[in-house]
């Protein structure tokens, strides 16, 4: 049998969300982000909306870039406790459609309709009933991809964006595919392509011409992913996630480049501090701690320490941040970037915890 899979991406959300609170931002270019600072800020655009981006602006694009394009626009922080109170309601009305239901992030979801769409077009009919109750209900719009795959489900959420509806049925997956760049198989990015059109590859169509065989000798397990994503063959079920995040992390764009210790001290404790805030909320354990470095120029290093059982200590694990930190020092080069990552998570700690301190004593 046929499943039918709905991906639905809501359009542009953090700018959507502040065009909702703000009336007065309607028709012009919102940009949520980093502060830019007047041409002099850090950090990158997180989304923004599509009139900003008629003027060039995309997601992770230098704050200061985007200034730079349009320096008339409407720049703001993000506000993640307002996004995620919007998310929460959109989401408790896709869960009223089906059964099977996979939150993928804020802004984006899926669901398997096929107990309740008998074919593609019953499935039109059930997208246009869930976007008019959204924007009724809300006020946003979502543009949703439906076929018999979650990658093609969500590959075609992205067709018709803004708004839109693409449904994408197996007779018709190559027709849609082949002309597509490869970048828009989920996973594939920039760097990747590079190395995918070294090897003649640039469309998934290119994908499509080449063997099994030939696939796994060129690129290996990831370009088996591709090549099975663009045959229809990603088998995966839709399914509400059980559990919690994998992992938990924070990073900091200095206003400028900086080689002063105390400030990368002060930035790491405080960093540290607000991650553990969301671990005792959440009641987590972690048992990997990563620290995150970028130089000026780009260069990025990360370093990371796994302990021997879960922990959730903030004074220890910033001893292990401070020894990790003198480990990635690098005296030529200012720091541009700190960041920090706690994964390996656990819910309870199944021994007893003792002191890292033996740990933090012993020469690695």
């Amino acid at each position: 049998m046929m499943r039918i899979i709905f991906h639905c991406d809501l359009d542009c959300f953090f700018a959507a969300v502040e065009n909702l609170y703000n009336p007065q931002f309607k028709g012009l270019p919102v940009i949520v982000g980093a502060n830019p600072k007047r041409g002099k800020g850090r950090g990158v655009v997180s989304t923004c909306s599509y009139e900003a981006r008629a003027f060039g602006l995309r997601s992770g694009m230098p704050i200061s870039k985007a200034f730079e394009l349009c320096p008339h626009g409407i720049f703001l922080r993000p506000n993640f406790e307002k996004y995620s109170y919007v998310s929460k309601r959109v989401m408790k009305i896709l869960k009223e459609y089906s059964d099977k239901f996979e939150k993928a992030g804020l802004d984006e979801a899926y669901l398997d309709v096929t107990d309740y769409c008998s074919d593609m077009n019953e499935s039109r009919t059930l997208a246009k009933k869930i976007k008019e109750r959204i924007f009724k209900e809300i006020g946003l719009t979502i543009s949703i991809g439906c076929a018999s795959t979650k990658s093609l489900a969500k590959i075609a959420s992205d067709h018709k964006k803004p708004n839109g509806i693409t449904i994408v049925p197996p007779k018709y997956r190559i027709q849609f595919l082949k002309n597509m760049d490869i970048t828009r198989i989920p996973g594939i990015g920039r760097k990747s392509r590079i190395f995918y059109a070294k090897k003649g590859i640039s469309t998934i169509g290119d994908l499509l011409s080449l063997s099994f065989e030939e696939i796994e000798r060129l690129f290996g397990k990831n370009g088996l992913w591709a090549w099975k994503v663009s045959k229809g063959l990603d088998e995966r079920k839709v399914q509400e996630k059980e559990g919690f995040n994998k992992s938990l992390s924070k990073e900091r764009t200095f206003f400028s480049d900086t080689s002063d210790l105390n400030v990368l001290y002060s930035k790491l404790k405080e960093l540290n501090d607000k991650i553990h805030e969301k671990l005792e909320r959440k009641d987590v354990y972690y048992r990997t701690i990563t620290l995150k470095i970028r130089f000026e120029g780009y260069l990025t290093q990360t370093r990371s320490q796994t302990l021997n059982f879960p922990s959730r200590n903030k004074k220890e694990s910033f001893n292990i941040l401070l020894k990790l930190l003198k480990k990635n020092k690098n005296p030529l080069k200012k720091v541009r970037l700190i960041g920090l990552k706690f994964s390996n998570f656990s819910r309870k700690v199944t021994k007893m915890q003792q002191s890292l301190t033996p740990f933090l004593t012993q020469t690695p």
